[in-house]
């Protein structure tokens, strides 16, 4: 009977994928590793939790945690921890809990409810912009550009998926291109050598394009086999920065060469494909368009966290999901999947009454 109730694709391929980033970042650090098993074990709890109940039977909690998510963002804002010139973090004693990770399954709920009642017309594609800007604007003062980027890409994702026309869809790319200016503007100067780096960084190696060359060098000389864990020589000694977070692909191309990195990207093409399957059967409009957020926040955070990586896209500070060492984003991930989980297994309940 417990059995029926666990989603075993989406729980094995998350369980495979922590277990790569566990590897990796014992082989650096034991204690850090530990950390990380606690947090899958709290991470796992909140999946079952919301796994078993079904995902329409939580929107009367919608408003109210989009409430709390916003009034927490503001005590970081004003009261949180400084760690490397970022405020993002609250002080929990023994840890620290990080607001800007959980604002990513709350606006995926909070615009799926918004969408499954409100058609893609202009008055309501500002109304849907306005719900996420209080988010998008504490979150990009802490400052952090990535997850403002992630909940920016769940604002395009659920819109698109909200069935709106070409022809919308042209306009507002035809906008986002002509404000640009103004956004590039607001970035404070060393995201914007981020973010200029990865077209020239043989330009400054020892300044903006040092931790992109690092990165590619560690991808790199990983090969085929890798040169096995603990023994990568650029995160071991420290020339790959954030090798256990941001960087952690690099560091597990370099250990663990082409065959991890392929198995990697295996395990993340067997979910977002399940996600989509999962999306494709849901019996309702809001179901639907909360798997659809989820597949966008990770599908995103995954395209540009490895892009960044190899040096194909500029560095934005993106974890890649259930890999990267971090509480609060690997708890809020599990957050998010328990919502495909819980579409999943309601969907199958009506599909064998109406057989």
């Amino acid at each position: 009977m417990f059995l029926k109730t666990i989603n075993l694709p989406i729980i094995l391929n998350s369980l495979l994928l922590v277990s790569i980033g566990v590897l990796v970042i014992y082989s650096s650090s034991g204690e850090l590793a530990i950390q990380q098993l606690i947090f899958t074990v709290i991470g796992l709890a909140a999946f079952f939790i919301i796994s078993i109940f079904e995902i329409n039977s939580i929107k009367n909690l919608i408003f109210p945690l989009y409430i709390i998510i916003n009034l927490s963002l503001l005590f970081v804002l004003f009261l949180g921890i400084e760690t490397r010139g970022s405020v993002r973090w609250i002080p929990l004693g023994i840890i620290n809990f990080q607001p800007s990770e959980f604002a990513k399954p709350i606006l995926i709920l909070m615009l799926a409810q918004f969408w499954s009642k409100n058609l893609p017309t202009w008055r309501n594609i500002f109304k849907s912009l306005l719900l996420s800007l209080p988010l998008l604007f504490l979150i990009f003062k802490q400052p952090d550009l990535g997850s403002t980027l992630t909940l920016g890409a769940i604002w395009a994702g659920m819109l698109f998926a909200s069935k709106i026309s070409l022809k919308k869809i042209l306009i507002l790319i035809l906008i986002i291109t002509l404000i640009g200016p103004i956004g590039w503007g607001l970035l404070h100067d060393y995201q914007k050598e981020r973010i200029t780096s990865f077209l020239s960084p043989q330009s400054d190696p020892l300044g903006r394009g040092y931790n992109l060359i690092q990165s590619t060098i560690a991808v790199g000389s990983g090969e085929i086999f890798g040169r096995g864990l603990g023994r990568g020589t650029q995160s071991r000694l420290q020339f790959l920065p954030e090798y256990r977070t941001d960087f952690i692909f690099a560091s597990i191309a370099e250990e663990m060469g082409f065959v991890g990195t392929l198995i990697i990207l295996s395990l993340y093409l067997f979910l977002f494909v399940y996600c989509l399957k999962v999306a494709q059967k849901s019996n309702n409009l809001f179901s639907f368009l909360a798997v659809l957020g989820v597949i966008s926040q990770l599908l995103f955070q995954f395209f540009v966290n490895v892009g960044m990586n190899i040096g194909l896209l500029p560095i934005t500070g993106i974890t890649l999901p259930l890999i990267s060492y971090g509480g609060s984003s690997l708890i809020a991930t599990f957050f998010s999947l328990g919502f495909v989980a819980s579409v999943d297994r309601f969907s199958k309940r009506i599909d064998l009454e109406e057989d």
